[in-house]
């Protein structure tokens, strides 16, 4: 009897230690970067799909201190901000301009007021994961809840007894843009477009979003909320006792202009569960309905909930990661869940997309993506899906490149189809040399190669990616021609570019090119202004500029030469050429002493992409590396947290999350371009990296503290393969090797 209590005893536990086992969809907490300019949203996606559905509170009541307009917002949700007014469909994550956020459903009750300033409400209970989002309405007794496939949401509403209303709102929303169409299709479908675009402010970047909802129950009323006479038309229909056509008046169902909505009217049962389903196209509205069909496939909440989630899980799960804290696999987690939004899908379920820059409606063979806020992103996020997720990678590369064939011109900020010109540099180049050199080659590199040299090489008044281009290639450097041009900036960002690009070069076999481009990448040294130890803007006559600052701009402010940032902030931006640099400083200690200066006084900004590497760059000097391995420690811990302002800024779609998973993992991608990683010590005891074996020819990479208990914070030796090893590795003897093992000093 002992036997088999013993054996009952043992069952019980397994199973309860599997229902108490967590999956990496547990870590998540999509509420962290909500706040503190992270511009994150806790609203429902896929990973990298077209689709999301995220609570909109960021338009208030009318004494409510955001109340003004929504579009100034770059975000659809604030989680300090408790006034919802409603659900919005396709929606940017962590970016620094409004945009998109738009159409919005709201479920009331009582009597039908269409009119947000009065119809949102206060909320409670509010909870999200992957993949979905609830809350509870205070002002109506409403439970709200949402979820999403690729490229359809899902949205269940469940209601009080009596008098209940769903509201679509065409007109707001975050974009600039308030124009729309919609049809009433039948008494529980309609569809429509709306007008979509001027992303920071650029008023040709302008496109249409096309739509289909469809609620599961027949309303008892339905309508528009902005009147218009009846659109009449005459047709005709076969009369077969007569033989012959019927005239007939026929009354369109049709509504078009600003601000309009539509609204269907219901009388609920006490918990009355009523689903609202919404599929989009930046193709037609066919292509919409096909892509809520063959997604959905009139399935229920629950079901597109668990496949949902399921999604999360497969992605997450690539990482696995083992020891560290609760708090740090939340950070973790949440960083890869962040790094995995954008770019999204653009084409639909039969591969139709629109074409970049044009008018044509273009077939995809694969995956096409979009929203390329490659300022941001050149950094590390596509160095983590060239690692993780290959086959994605290639998809975005192949995507890139065909914006090049459609377009002419790689993208630099690329969203749905248009180019934004946000931010300054070529940034497509470090991108697809550094995926390319770390072997994903299948892609068109002949014309990849004639996209980068036409940009690298065209003069400036013709010149999308380099408007400057004419005294870039001229004197080697962008002299400062408009107090606010941003000149030190946009030149340092063509010397990353063309170094990753004479390296491409070189490997193509076009030595010429390859030594044209690489001396080219050395003209950050005209900058450097021995007198105050940083780069310094120069005026078009060659001297520096005056009176000179370099801390002005550290809070963002227009500064001459720098954009959004100080002298400080790039001074250090040249990974290519680190120890270079060092020289033109003085030497080793001179730099060290500088760059560590950055840090002791402040004047080091987490959330500013040119300076997010600087606490890996004292690992190229031999006797410094433990200053790496302190800093990433300490800013891990100071600037990511489980908090609603748990970012350091704002997410630039997944390059802060980029930083932080590189940098619990161990190594970071420091140089764009360069297919090489600086090592530090892992936030985990152990962290297992799924590869790809059609790309990486096996299937795991293992990261590991050979030592764990080890009390100590710094590194004693590094061993890739058994063998030991330094700071710096390349991403081939990574992969081939397949372990990575730390030993902590005591």
């Amino acid at each position: 009897m002992k036997k088999h209590v013993l054996l009952a005893f043992l069952a019980v536990w397994f199973v309860g230690e599997r229902l108490a086992a967590q999956e990496p969809a547990d870590y998540v907490d999509p509420f962290i970067g909500t706040t503190n300019f992270g511009t994150c949203n806790p609203g429902a996606v896929c990973p990298n799909g077209m689709m999301s559905v995220v609570p909109f509170n960021v338009m208030g009541s009318d004494d409510n201190r955001y109340d003004k307009d929504a579009r100034w917002w770059s975000t659809p949700y604030e989680y300090t901000n408790s006034y919802f007014t409603g659900f919005s469909h396709v929606n940017l994550s962590g970016v620094g301009c409004p945009e998109l956020g738009s159409l919005l459903l709201m479920p009331t009750t009582g009597e039908l007021d269409v009119d947000y300033h009065h119809y949102g409400s206060k909320y409670e209970k509010e909870s999200a994961s992957p993949g979905y989002y609830t809350i509870s309405l205070t002002k109506y007794d409403i439970l709200a809840e949402a979820t999403a496939t690729p490229r359809s949401g899902l949205v269940r509403f469940t209601f009080p007894e009596g008098k209940s209303n769903i509201l679509l709102n065409l007109g707001e929303g975050l974009t600039n843009e308030s124009g729309a169409y919609m049809r009433k299709v039948s008494e529980t479908e309609v569809e429509g477009m709306k007008v979509l675009g001027t992303f920071c402010y650029n008023p040709q970047a302008v496109f249409p979003i096309y739509f289909v909802m469809k609620v599961n129950k027949v309303p008892q009323a339905s309508g528009y909320w902005k009147k218009q006479r009846p659109m009449v038309g005459v047709e005709a229909e076969w009369d077969k006792d007569q033989g012959k056509y019927k005239l007939y008046t026929k009354y369109a169902k049709d509504i078009a202009g600003d601000d309009i909505g539509a609204w269907f009217a219901f009388d609920t049962e006490k918990g009355e569960q009523i689903e609202v389903a919404m599929g989009v196209s930046f193709v037609s509205i066919a292509n919409a309905r096909e892509n809520l069909e063959k997604e959905q496939h009139g399935r229920h909440f629950e079901t597109v909930r668990e496949e949902a989630r399921k999604r999360w899980n497969d992605d997450l799960g690539r990482i696995l990661v083992e020891g560290g804290t609760e708090e740090q696999k939340t950070v973790f987690y949440t960083g890869l869940y962040h790094a995995l939004i954008h770019p999204n899908l653009l084409q639909d379920v039969n591969g139709q997309y629109p074409q970049m820059e044009g008018d044509k409606i273009l077939t995809s063979k694969g995956n096409r993506y979009t929203v390329f806020s490659l300022w941001d992103t050149y950094r590390n996020l596509h160095q983590l899906m060239t690692l993780v997720y290959p086959e994605r990678q290639l998809d975005m590369v192949r995507s890139m490149v065909d914006m090049y064939r459609e377009h002419g011109w790689l993208p630099k900020w690329e969203l749905y189809g248009r180019e934004t010109l946000t931010m300054e540099g070529d940034p497509s180049i470090p991108v697809i040399v550094d995926t390319w050199m770390k072997g994903l080659r299948d892609f068109d590199v002949d014309l990849a190669y004639e996209a980068m040299y036409k940009s690298a090489t065209s003069p400036g008044k013709e010149n999308l990616l380099r408007p400057d281009n004419d005294d870039y290639m001229n004197l080697g450097y962008v002299p400062l021609r408009e107090q606010f041009d941003n000149s030190v900036s946009h030149a340092l960002e063509y010397y990353i570019a063309d170094y990753a690009l004479a390296a491409f070069a070189e490997a193509l076999g076009k030595k010429e090119d390859a030594k044209m481009f690489r001396e080219r990448s050395l003209g950050y040294r005209h900058y450097y202004s021995e007198e105050y130890g940083t780069f310094r803007p120069i005026l078009p006559d060659g001297s520096f500029y005056s009176p000179f600052d370099p801390s002005q701009g550290a809070n963002f402010e227009p500064v001459p030469g720098f954009h959004e940032g100080s002298a400080w902030n790039y001074t250090f931006y040249v990974p290519h050429d680190v120890k270079g640099l060092a020289r033109l400083m003085g030497g080793k200690k001179n730099f060290v002493r500088k760059l560590q200066m950055v840090f002791d006084k402040g004047l080091y900004d987490p959330a500013n992409e040119p300076d997010i590497a600087y606490p890996y760059l004292f690992s190229y000097f031999k006797g410094e590396e433990w200053r790496t391995q302190k800093l990433v420690k300490e800013l891990l811990a100071k600037h990511f947290t489980t908090k609603p302002d748990g970012l350091p800024g704002n997410e630039d779609t997944g390059t802060m999350s980029g930083w932080a998973v590189f940098s619990m993992m161990g190594f970071y991608p420091d140089c764009p371009g360069v297919p090489e990683y600086t090592l530090t010590l892992p936030a985990f005891d152990r962290v297992t990296i799924k590869l790809n074996p059609r790309y990486y020819g096996k299937e795991k990479l293992v990261i590991e503290v050979a030592n764990p208990k080890a009390k100590g914070d710094y590194i004693k030796a590094i061993r890739l393969g058994g063998k030991k090893c330094g700071y710096r590795i390349s991403h081939r003897d990574l992969i081939s090797a397949g372990h990575l093992s730390f030993e902590k000093k005591p």
